[in-house]
């Protein structure tokens, strides 16, 4: 079992084994779908302060509060898998305030981006899965290979720029538009889409083992982590086409 997702790695599930209640998929399926809710109303909570100050400065202290509260509460998330049916609803929470902040500066300066960018991450979560449970897409060896490599590259990528940046001199077609800029953001979204596919085998490899079941928690929590990525380079991508 591999995924590209940190969050189900190939130890996710060693809990598996027999259990009076096991996950399934409904549960996680409805668990997710809350996590979700929970996320678009903090975002939607942190978009509306912004277009009623016209402030930027008035939701900065809510965004990066969620970005630091998401991260300490997925990693605590990720340690104690036990709790998170605790952990995963505060996690949704401070990612709400994230991108409800994100999306309202990118929808400051590109009007119409954000309606896009929610559709088509909806819409590549709706065909992918359809695509897994028709067997159009199967999650092989050499697939979940490929997709972790190129997640891994992704991620050691922006941990150097996020380096570069604190010295003023960030990586370039990251953050700018231009022909390298949409490629490589092209890229990132394909590979992000592409990691859905490894959480809807990872999570279905974790009912068939009879996962505990608070692991419907934690797997709902995985998906939603590629989720946002998905759905942040879709903004980012959209943003430098309009440059």
């Amino acid at each position: 079992m591999r995924s590209g997702n940190p969050v189900l790695n190939p130890k996710t599930f060693d809990v598996a084994g027999a259990d009076a209640d096991p996950m399934t998929l409904g549960g996680t399926v409805n668990k997710s779908a809350m996590l979700l809710a929970l996320v678009l109303i903090t975002a939607v909570w942190t978009w509306g302060r912004y277009f009623t100050s016209q402030d930027p400065a008035a939701i900065a202290p809510w965004m990066w509060g969620g970005v630091i509260g998401g991260l300490v509460f997925g990693v605590v998330t990720v340690i104690k898998k036990e709790i998170a049916g605790y952990t995963a609803p505060i996690y949704a929470l401070f990612e709400g305030l994230a991108i409800g902040g994100i999306s309202a500066h990118y929808e400051s300066r590109f009007p119409g981006i954000v309606i896009q960018a929610v559709g088509l991450t909806f819409g590549t979560l709706f065909c992918l899965l359809a695509a897994y449970k028709s067997g159009l897409i199967r999650a092989t060896e050499t697939f979940k290979l490929g997709v972790v490599a190129a997640t891994g590259a992704i991620a050691i990528l922006y941990l150097i720029d996020l380096v570069l940046m604190l010295f003023g001199h960030p990586i370039g077609f990251i953050h700018e538009g231009g022909v390298f800029g949409i490629l490589f953001s092209l890229f990132a979204v394909t590979i992000a889409a592409l990691n859905l596919v490894l959480d809807f085998d990872f999570i279905e490899s974790g009912v068939e083992r009879g996962a505990p079941k608070y692991m419907e928690w934690y797997g709902a929590f995985g998906l939603i982590v590629t989720l946002v990525w998905l759905y942040l380079e879709i903004l980012r991508l959209l943003g430098k086409s309009r440059k």
